[in-house]
C-alpha cells in the first residue's frame, strides 16, 4: 500500500477502521494476524544460529573434518571421542550464551517503550509492541513513532528522520496526500517507525508494523553498522595474535612430526588439537556470561543494561559528560518568583506565564508544571486559539488566547530569545520603547539572577487580530512583560557521588543549555573548583583543531545547542577517552547515541531511553557508582580468563610442541589434548561470580595488548619450565612408557592450569585474595576428577593408564613449586613490567589534565 498517496477516508476504508481507532477485540485479532510490533527474528532460528556459531572457528571446523577423515580410515573410536568433546564444548558455550540472552531479555522488559493509542474511542497507554495496523496513535514532542503511519492531524509537527534521510535538521510534517512516486524524504504526510517527534502534536493511522516497516527493511543493515566498542576491539586484536601463533605452531609441528616419520594423520590431528588447545574456545561464552551476570547484578541496583557490551565501556569510562536538569538536579523545578521588568514580584506576570504553560499542548516539561503549580488564581483559563510549539532553534513557545474581547499572543522562553523579539517594555501600567539603556538594565538583572543559580525565562505579549492565524513571523514587535525565575535543587547525593566518581578516575564534564553564570553556580555547588567554561558561541568561532585541544581541558560547556552536545562527545572520543553521556531530554538523544556509553533515566522521554545503552530506574546518582563498579568487575573477571588462556594454555602447547620433537611418541594424543582444553576451561565458567580486588576497581581499565603479550610470554615460559621438569621426572625417575607418560603429564598439566588461576587472578598474594565460592568449588571438582580418571572406565577410552602413587607425590611437589615461583614472578612482573608499560600513558594523562 502506497499509503502516502491515499486520502484519509480511503486509508480508513482499506484498513477497516475509523478516527476512533480499533476496539480491544479487533486489536487482539490483528495482533494474532500480524504479530507483535517488533523487529526481532524468530526465536527458534536465532537459537539454532547461536548453536552453530559455537563451531564457527576455522580450527574447530578443520578438526571436525579431520575427525571425519579418521573415521573413514577406520579409526572410529578416536574420531568419535574427538567429535564428542568438540560437541560438548559447543553445547556448554551455547547453554551459557542462551541463558545470558534470556536474562537480558527479561531485564529489557523493565524499560519498554509505551505510546498513546485510541482503543474503544478512548486514548490508552500501551507498549509499542502492542500496536497493530489500523490503530490511531497520539503523538507529542519526545515520542518515538512506533510504526509506519499516515498523518491524520498535526499542529506545528517536526520530526527527526535522520535514520532514513541523513538530514540533520527536523522535517515539518502536514496532512494531505502526495504523489505515489514521492521519495521517502519528501513524504510530508507519512511518519516512519524509528523516527521521533521533535516538536508539535499529531494523530496518525498505523499502516505497517514490525518488519513490514521501512525501518524493518533497514534494520539488518543498521544492526551491522553498530560501532565496535573499545573492549570488542581488544578482543579482535587478541584473536589476531592467537591466530598468528596458532598458524605458526600448526605448520611447524606438523612439518617436524612428518619429517620425524610419525604417522601423517596422527601428526595432523595432533597439530590441530594443539591449535584448539591454544585457542580460548569458550572466550565468547565466558564474556557473555560475565556480561549477563553483571547486567543482573546491576538490575538489582536499579540499573538496566540495554546493550551488554556497554558494561565494559562503563567500567572503562574515564570521562562522564552530563546534562544538568533531571540528572544532577532533582528534575523537580520550583518557581521562585514572577517579576515584572523592574524586578518586582508581579501577579500579572505569573498569570500570563500560567496561561502560556497551561494551554500549550506539546511536551509537558517540569518548567510548565512548576508554573501551573505555583499559580493560585481562581479565574478560569480561556481556551487556546492556536499555538506555536517550542523548538530548540527558537527556544520559545507562543500561545494565542482570546479573552476580554481581544486576542493576545503570549510568548515564553529563554530570556535572550524573548528580548530579541521585543521592541517595547511594560513598566507598571505604561508601555515604553526598549532603549539601549533599558535593554542594558534588563541584561544586568538577568545576569544577577543567573549568578544566584536561578533559571531565568523571559515573558512577552502583543495584541493580534481575532481571526489571524498565527505563525513564527508573528513573534516580533512584542512587549516585554517580565521574568520567570525557577530553581532545580541538586539531588541529595549529587555532590558526594560526583566527587567519588572523580576520585575513581572518572572526570566529570557538565554540558548544559543554560547560560554560563548558572553553570558556574552549579559547578560551585557541586564542589568542583578551578572550572574552565566554554560556551556554545565560543565553540562556533573555534576551528576543529582548536576545539579538539580545548574540549579535554574544559569542565563546563554552557549555552550549547543539541548538535554541539554530540560534537563535544565525538571530540572527546577522538582525543582518546572512553566517554559516557548522561541525559534525559529530546535534545540529548544524538549525544547519547554518539557516546561510548549513553546513560538515561526511566523518567526520560522515549527518544532518550531508546538512544541510551543504560537506563537508571532509581533517580539517585549513587547507582552510577554501582554501575561503574560492576562494569569494572565484569572487565576484571573477563581478563582473568584471558590471563589463564594466555599463560597456562600457551605454556602447555609450547611444551607439547617441544616434547613431540624428542619423544618417540606424541606427548598427548589428540583426544587427550582436547580433553585437557575442556577441563581447564570448565572452572572458568564460574569466573563471573569471582571476587575482585579493590585495586582493580579504583581506576578505569582498558585493554592493553602489550601487557597481554608480555604476560603470555612471561607466564607461558614459566609454565613450560615446570612442564619440562615433569618430563624429566617421568622419563628419568619413573622410566614411563607412552601411556604412563601421557597420563602423568595430562594430570600435572590440567591440575597446574586449574590451580594457577588462583595465582594469576589477583595482583595480591593469592592467600590474601581468596577466590569466590563458585570458582573454588569448580576448581576443586576438576582436580578430584583428574585424579580419578586414570582409574575409571574413561581411562580406556582416552588411552590413560594407572599411575604409581609416588608419581602423585612428585607431581604435588612440582605443582607447589610452580605456584610458589609464579607468585614470586607475579610480584616482579607487576612491579617492573606493568609499571614500565604504564609509563607510556602518564604524559598523555598529564597533557589532558588527568594527573
Amino acid at each position: 500500500m502506497l499509503f502516502w498517496a491515499l486520502d484519509v477516508s480511503k486509508a480508513f476504508s482499506q484498513l477497516g477502521t475509523n478516527a476512533e481507532g480499533l476496539t480491544d477485540l479487533e486489536a487482539r485479532a490483528r495482533l494474532d494476524k500480524y504479530g507483535p510490533n517488533t523487529l526481532k527474528s524468530n526465536i527458534k532460528s536465532r537459537g539454532l544460529l547461536l548453536f552453530l556459531a559455537q563451531f564457527k572457528s576455522p580450527v574447530t571446523i578443520l578438526l571436525i573434518i579431520a575427525s571425519l577423515l579418521a573415521a573413514g580410515l577406520k579409526d572410529t573410536a578416536d574420531a568419535g571421542i574427538i567429535l564428542g568433546i568438540v560437541l560438548l564444548s559447543g553445547l556448554l558455550g551455547f547453554w551459557q550464551e542462551k541463558g545470558a540472552a534470556q536474562a537480558v531479555k527479561g531485564l529489557l522488559r523493565m524499560v519498554q517503550l509505551n505510546c498513546s493509542v485510541m482503543r474503544d474511542g478512548k486514548p490508552v497507554t500501551l507498549p509499542v509492541t502492542a500496536v497493530v495496523p489500523g490503530d490511531v496513535i497520539q503523538l507529542s514532542a519526545g515520542d518515538i513513532i512506533p510504526a509506519d503511519s499516515l498523518l491524520l492531524s498535526s499542529a506545528a509537527l517536526f520530526v527527526d528522520e535522520a535514520a532514513f534521510t541523513g538530514e540533520t535538521f527536523p522535517v515539518e510534517k502536514s496532512c494531505g496526500a502526495v504523489a505515489a512516486d514521492t521519495p521517502i524524504a519528501k513524504r510530508s504526510n507519512a511518519l516512519f517507525m524509528g523516527s521521533h517527534v521533535v516538536s508539535g502534536t499529531a494523530s496518525a493511522l498505523v499502516i505497517y508494523t514490525g518488519v513490514a516497516t521501512e525501518f524493518g527493511k533497514l534494520s539488518e543493515r543498521l544492526q551491522n553498522a553498530i560501532p565496535e566498542t573499545d573492549f570488542e576491539r581488544g578482543i579482535r586484536k587478541f584473536g589476531y595474535l592467537l591466530m598468528e601463533l596458532t598458524l605458526l605452531l600448526v605448520i611447524i609441528i606438523f612439518a617436524l612430526n612428518v619429517w620425524l616419520h610419525k604417522p601423517v594423520l596422527d601428526s595432523f590431528l595432533f597439530s590441530l588439537a594443539l591449535a584448539v588447545g591454544l585457542t580460548p574456545q569458550l572466550l565468547p561464552a565466558i564474556i557473555s556470561v560475565n556480561l549477563a551476570t553483571g547486567a543482573q547484578k546491576m538490575a538489582k541496583k536499579q540499573v538496566i543494561v540495554k546493550r551488554l557490551s556497554a558494561i565494559e565501556n562503563f567500567g572503562s569510562m574515564n570521562v562522564l559528560c552530563t546534562d544538568k536538569t533531571g540528572t544532577i538536579t532533582a528534575g523537580k523545578v520550583v518557581l521562585k518568583d514572577a517579576l515584572d521588568s523592574d524586578g518586582k514580584p508581579s501577579d500579572n506576570v505569573l498569570r500570563y506565564a500560567w496561561l502560556n504553560a497551561g494551554l500549550q499542548q506539546g511536551f509537558h516539561n517540569p518548567i510548565d508544571e512548576a508554573i501551573c503549580n505555583a499559580y493560585s488564581g481562581k479565574d478560569d483559563r480561556p481556551p487556546a486559539v492556536a499555538e506555536i510549539p517550542y523548538d530548540f532553534f527558537r527556544k520559545r513557545l507562543s500561545i494565542q488566547v482570546h479573552e476580554s474581547g481581544e486576542s493576545q499572543l503570549i510568548t515564553k522562553g529563554a530570556f535572550t530569545s524573548i528580548l530579541e523579539i521585543c521592541t517595547n517594555l511594560q513598566s507598571g501600567d505604561k508601555v515604553v520603547p526598549v532603549t539601549a539603556e533599558l535593554k542594558s538594565g534588563l541584561m544586568e538583572r538577568y545576569r544577577a539572577l543567573s549568578q544566584n543559580g536561578y533559571r531565568t525565562l523571559g515573558l512577552a505579549y502583543k495584541i493580534i487580530p481575532d481571526q489571524h492565524k498565527i505563525n513564527r513571523d508573528d513573534e516580533s514587535g512584542m512587549t516585554f512583560l517580565g521574568f520567570i525565575t525557577l530553581f532545580d535543587p541538586l539531588k541529595p547525593d549529587s555532590a558526594a557521588t560526583l566527587l567519588r566518581l572523580q576520585a575513581a578516575g572518572v572526570r566529570l564534564k557538565i554540558i548544559t543549555g543554560d547560560n554560563a553564570l548558572i553553570a558556574q553556580h552549579l559547578a560551585d555547588s557541586l564542589g568542583l573548583t578551578d572550572n574552565r567554561i566554554l560556551t556554545g558561541s565560543q565553540m562556533r568561532q573555534m576551528s576543529q583543531s582548536a576545539l579538539l585541544h580545548a574540549a579535554p581541558r574544559t569542565d563546563v560547556f554552557a549555552e550549547v545547542e543539541p548538535n554541539q552536545k554530540e560534537r563535544i562527545i565525538l571530540l572527546l572520543k577522538k582525543a582518546g577517552y572512553v566517554v559516557g553521556f548522561m541525559g534525559d531530554g529530546i535534545n540529548d538523544a544524538p549525544a547519547l547515541h554518539a557516546a561510548d556509553v549513553g546513560v538515561s533515566v526511566n523518567t526520560a522521554v522515549d527518544v532518550a531511553k531508546e538512544a541510551a545503552d543504560i537506563v537508571l530506574l532509581n533517580g539517585g546518582l549513587k547507582v552510577l557508582l554501582d554501575g561503574v563498579e560492576e562494569g569494572r568487575k565484569t572487565f576484571a573477571n573477563t581478563m582473568k580468563y584471558v590471563f589463564m588462556a594466555t599463560s597456562a594454555n600457551f605454556g602447555n602447547m609450547f611444551s607439547m610442541a617441544g616434547a613431540s620433537l624428542f619423544l618417540p611418541f606424541l606427548p598427548l594424543l589428540p583426544k587427550q589434548v582436547l580433553l585437557t582444553n575442556l577441563l581447564t576451561d570448565f572452572p572458568e565458567m564460574a569466573i563471573a561470580s569471582d571476587k575482585v580486588d579493590a585495586t582493580q576497581l579504583s581506576a578505569p581499565q582498558r585493554w592493553d595488548m602489550t601487557f597481554i603479550r608480555r604476560f603470555m610470554i612471561t607466564f607461558g615460559l614459566l609454565s613450560s619450565v615446570f612442564d619440562y621438569l615433569t618430563f624429566a621426572c617421568l622419563i628419568l625417575i619413573f622410566h614411563a612408557d607412552e601411556r604412563v607418560f601421557q597420563t602423568g603429564w595430562f594430570t600435572e598439566s590440567v591440575i597446574s592450569a586449574v590451580l594457577i588461576v588462583l595465582v594469576v587472578r589477583t595482583q595480591k598474594a593469592f592467600f590474601r585474595s581468596l577466590p569466590g565460592n563458585a570458582l573454588l568449588a569448580a576448581s576443586s571438582a576438576v582436580v578430584v576428577m583428574i585424579c580419578l580418571i586414570p582409574v575409571s572406565p574413561l581411562a580406556m577410552w582416552f588411552g590413560f593408564a594407572p599411575l604409581p602413587l609416588a608419581l602423585y607425590g612428585w607431581t604435588t611437589v612440582l605443582i607447589a613449586a610452580y605456584m610458589f615461583t609464579a607468585e614470586l614472578l607475579k610480584h616482579w612482573f607487576y612491579r617492573r613490567v606493568y609499571t614500565h608499560i604504564n609509563k607510556r600513558y602518564v604524559p598523555f594523562a598529564q597533557s589532558h589534565g588527568q594527573v
